[in-house]
Order: structure tokens, then C-alpha cells, then sequence
């Protein structure tokens, strides 16, 4: 069955269609109608008509939407893992956790709805202001221009059209080319609530179409998760719009001397550098462990990561499938080799069978290497000796990213030091950089990108401070 697309909560099939291949296999994920100028245009303008009462429509039905989508999203489960795996390639059971993840998102979104009241502020602090009181409101900037990338075909998208709607903001959602068929699904949940039509659309668009519905004025605020080329490509393309960016990184854990869990450190270092084939903007990439533990943690690792089963991703228990695309498994293949021209050796794997890539181990690696400078975003790692934590510290923030990093200490003085040098946007004490609360605040620094998701955070990017002042009150 060929699937619609959505234009102001309604299917539509557009001109033409297009099949989305499984990346271990090539068999059929499924297909889907494609979106011509026409359905584009009522899809913005739709959005940009419904801004207004959106924006006012009652908190319990914001919320009792989002209460319906993580809901229903509970209940199909096990549907909606098989497809994310289908097009995606992503392993069965991480497809599950995806899920259930966006269950949370969606659930969160529905309490922030619940509790968005704005603040009151006392004037009469100075003179000027007795009798006056203000009462601080956030209101939607308008509507949101959401894109959204392969790696969580799900869960990323929850992110953009959860907070959306629960500030009330309408939102045309382009999911990634390679995976639109999970959004799509989406749709048809979003469809059984009773939204306002127009609050939101979903265009599987070809990325070389998006260019235009950046630029479009009825869309003042794009919130992008890519690439770093592409984001501030599309910042620098709208400078007057509110552009949030979440661009990915070349996730960091720093082992410390005092650690002794190393079996705990080396299991969570090899299943997070080589989860989802490493194509995860948090995947652990590099490791800056202590020559006094160095030796011990690199044998733990190779243990780990040899334990690691590389398969089919439809078949449970397999932890690695294959990247997106063989494209992409050749550039990563490419940059291992690269690597080791320049010196490194490799430990374990390094050798690719079509789009998969076998979970790969490096040492003695340059600093400069694509795959230290660079998101890699395979199942590639690299274990570095430090001679302190000063030295781990300094070659972390050396990175021109800043996303998150994983500390591995129990000394407190120590993390807190750690967490307020390390330049990034967050930082995770006794574990990888790969942990992610869906409510909490989420995003970097640097070329990590600007901005925050998870719910709260999302919905205070999406709207604006409106004052009201009273006057002539008796406080």
C-alpha cells in the first residue's frame, strides 16, 4: 500500500510516488505519494490562517491531544519499531526503545501544556509603579518549519511536533528523505485528535525542495536536527528568523584514574560507540582514558565490542545493522583507512560488507584524523592514553564540537570541576555522552549547533514573553 502525506490534518496523494528500500537488503520498506507545489502551498498557508486560534485554543485540548498521541503510540508499538526498523535499518531492539521514547515525549509535552501559565510580576518596587502589576505571558512566535533526519525517525520528529503543539504553534513537519514513513504513520494518530486543521501538516519533500519553505515568511521559526553544513546554511540563509539547530557532534567520555568499574565503563563505551551503527549524534567516538587504567579498559573494550552481534536488524538480538546507505558506509570505511595512512592501528573490525560496517576499535590515532575531528556517525572508536584529566579535558574541548561528554569519576570535586571546563552542552558524570532524558534540556555549543529540545526547553524556543500590565490594583 502506497501511503498519503498530510496537508493541514488531512491525507492527501499528491502527483507521483516513491518506494523506501531497507538499508541492509534493498527489499521495500513501503512507498508513499509525493507532495507537489500545490499541496506545499496549502500546507503553509493553512498553518499560517489556523495561527492565531491555535494559539488560543485551550490548554486541556493541547494536552488531552498529546495524552491521545503517546497513548495510541504506546498501543501500536510493536507496528510502528517493525517499520522504524524497515526503513531505517536500525536494530529491532533499539527500534523498541525508540518508541517507548517517544511515548515519554509525548507525555511530557502534555503536562508542560498543562502547567505553561506564564509568571506575575510586582511593579511597585519602584515609585513609578504602585498599583501596577505585570502579567508575564509566552506566547507562539507562529508557525514552526520542522526538519527532521533519518537516525530517529520517531523520537526526533516527537521533538518538533510535540512542543509545537503544546504551545499551540502550528507546524509543517518535512521528515528525512530516507525514513519518512514512520512520520507519516504519525499522521495518522494525529489525525484521530481533534487539532484544529491547518495545526499541522507532514511534506516528505526531497531535501533540494526545502530550500523554499525555509525562505517562506509564514514560517518564522525553523527548527532543524542535520547536518552542520546544512544548518548553518539555513541559519545564514534567514538571519530574521528564529532558527534553532541541533547539528550533532563527536561524542567524548573521559575515564578517570579513580575509576574502578572498568568492566561497567567498557560495556557502556561499546555499546553506545556502535548502537544504531554509531549513527547517533551522541554516540561515544572518542575515549580519553588515563595511562594508569589505559591498558586495562582497552582489553575490556575489544571484549565488549567482540561480544557485539552484526546482522540482520530484523532479527532479534542483534545489537549492529548497517548504516543508512552504502554511501554512507563507504565514507566511513574510507575514513578508517584514512586513519590508518596517517598512523592509527586498528584494534578490532574496520571492514565493511555492503552498508554494514563492522564495529570498529582505533588507537593511536592523530588528532586531526576525520575520524577524531569529525562526526564520524558509524561504528567507529577511537582510545586515546591521557597523562591527566587536565590533558583529557584539554583534547575534548579541543574539538570543534560540543554536544554532550560522559565523565567517568566517583571524586565529586572532580566531576564538578570536570562539568564546568568541558565545553559542551551537557555532561554525564559515571557514564558514555549517549544517555538522553527526553524532558530534560538538550543541545550544544560550537558547532554542535543553538537552541534546546526536550519539551520545556522546545516550547520556550517556540514562543515569546507578551506583557500585560495592570494598572490601578491594590497589591
Amino acid at each position: 500500500m502506497t501511503v498519503p502525506f498530510w496537508v493541514a490534518g488531512k491525507p492527501a496523494t499528491g502527483t507521483g510516488t516513491t518506494a523506501v528500500r531497507h538499508p541492509f537488503d534493498g527489499s521495500t520498506a513501503g512507498s508513499h505519494h509525493l507532495p507537489g507545489p500545490s499541496d506545499v502551498e496549502a500546507a503553509v498557508q493553512s498553518a499560517a490562517d489556523v495561527a492565531d486560534d491555535f494559539a488560543t485554543l485551550p490548554a486541556h485540548v493541547r494536552a488531552g491531544a498529546l495524552d491521545h498521541i503517546s497513548r495510541r503510540l504506546s498501543e501500536r508499538a510493536e507496528e510502528i519499531a517493525d517499520l522504524i526498523t524497515a526503513e531505517s535499518g536500525k536494530p529491532l531492539k533499539w527500534s523498541r526503545g525508540e518508541v517507548g521514547r517517544a511515548v515519554s515525549t509525548f507525555h511530557w509535552a502534555a503536562e508542560e501544556a498543562r502547567r505553561f501559565s506564564g509568571e506575575l510580576q510586582r511593579l511597585d518596587t519602584d515609585p513609578g509603579g504602585t498599583g501596577r502589576l505585570a502579567l508575564v505571558r509566552r506566547v507562539p512566535k507562529g508557525p514552526v518549519l520542522g526538519i527532521t533526519p533519518f537516525n530517529f525517525p520517531l523520537n526526533l520528529v516527537a521533538h518538533k511536533v510535540a512542543p509545537a503543539i503544546a504551545v499551540g504553534a502550528p507546524i509543517v513537519l518535512k521528515p528525512a528523505p530516507a525514513t519518512p514513513l514512520t512520520a507519516l504513520l504519525l499522521g495518522e494518530i494525529l489525525a484521530e485528535t481533534a487539532l484544529p486543521a491547518g495545526s499541522w501538516s507532514i511534506l516528505p519533500l526531497g531535501n533540494d525542495e526545502t530550500a523554499e519553505l525555509v525562505r517562506d515568511p509564514r514560517l518564522p521559526v525553523v527548527s532543524f536536527t542535520g547536518s552542520v553544513p546544512v544548518g548553518w546554511a539555513i541559519r545564514d540563509s534567514v538571519p530574521r528568523k528564529h532558527v534553532a539547530l541541533e547539528l550533532g557532534g563527536n561524542g567524548a567520555v573521559l575515564v578517570c584514574p579513580d575509576w574502578t568499574d572498568l568492566d561497567f565503563a567498557a560495556r557502556r563505551i561499546a555499546t553506545f560507540a556502535m548502537y544504531q551503527a554509531g549513527q547517533s549524534c551522541i554516540s561515544v567516538q572518542r575515549v580519553y582514558a588515563h595511562t594508569d587504567i589505559y591498558d586495562t579498559l582497552q582489553e575490556k573494550v575489544l571484549a565488549e565490542v567482540a561480544a557485539l552481534r552484526t546482522g540482520n536488524p530484523r532479527e532479534d538480538g542483534v545489537d549492529v545493522g548497517p548504516l543508512i546507505n552504502e554511501t554512507a558506509a563507504t565514507r566511513v570505511e574510507s575514513w578508517v583507512s584514512e586513519a590508518t595512512a596517517a598512523g592509527a592501528t586498528v584494534l578490532a573490525g574496520g571492514r565493511r560488507s555492503g552498508a554494514t560496517v563492522e564495529p570498529t576499535v582505533l588507537a593511536d590515532v592523530p588528532e586531526d584524523a576525520s575520524v577524531m575531528a569529525d562526526e564520524v556517525f558509524g561504528p567507529v572508536v577511537s582510545l586515546v592514553r591521557v597523562s591527566s584529566v587536565d590533558d583529557g579535558v584539554a583534547r575534548i574541548n579541543a574539538s570543534r564540537f560540543g554536544l554532550q561528554a560522559g565523565v567517568f569519576t566517583r571524586d565529586l570535586p572532580t566531576a564538578f570541576d570536570v562539568s564546568a571546563r568541558l565545553k559542551v552542552g551537557g555532561v554525564l558524570v559515571g557514564d558514555v555522552p549517549s544517555f538522553r532524558a527526553d524532558q530534560m534540556p538538550y543541545g550544544g555549543v560550537k558547532d554542535s549547533g543553538r537552541g534546546r529540545e526536550g519539551p520545556a526547553a522546545a516550547m520556550a524556543d517556540f514562543t515569546e514573553d507578551r506583557v500585560t500590565v495592570l494598572t490601578g490594583l491594590t497589591l
